[in-house]
């Protein structure tokens, strides 16, 4: 599980590990829309079955913004006098968008990792 978690966040070929995923190199620090490589440059293995592949990957991207979320609520909670307050509001949205783009990229990595033919 660790293994695939580092090469998930190299942004590698789930199965020969040497392509790359996505066109950018790095998931975390980029801001623009994602785009994948239709192929592994590598081993040449098609990235999305079919069309709606990544459909399920919203449903981890969900999950990962809400655990962000709520992360974020109880780290910030510590700063406020007060156990909720609504203040702490546009601080939960400023980090989800922060976030929206590794989000994307992590969820259609783990989705494709999710799914990998791993008999072979």
């Amino acid at each position: 599980m660790s293994n695939a978690l580092t090469h998930i966040f190299k942004n590698e070929c789930p199965v020969c590990h040497k392509g790359k995923v996505f066109t950018d190199k790095n998931i975390f620090l980029n801001f623009s829309f994602p785009k994948m490589n239709e192929y592994c440059s590598h081993c040449h293995y098609k990235f999305q079955k079919e069309p709606g592949y990544f459909f399920g990957a919203m449903y981890v991207n969900y999950g990962l913004t809400v655990a962000q979320g709520i992360a974020t609520y109880c780290i910030a909670q510590f700063f406020f006098e007060k156990n909720f307050d609504f203040r702490i509001f546009p601080i939960i949205v400023a980090a989800i968008v922060l976030f929206t783009p590794f989000n994307l990229r992590f969820s259609r990595l783990a989705w494709i990792y999710m799914f990998k033919d791993y008999t072979s």
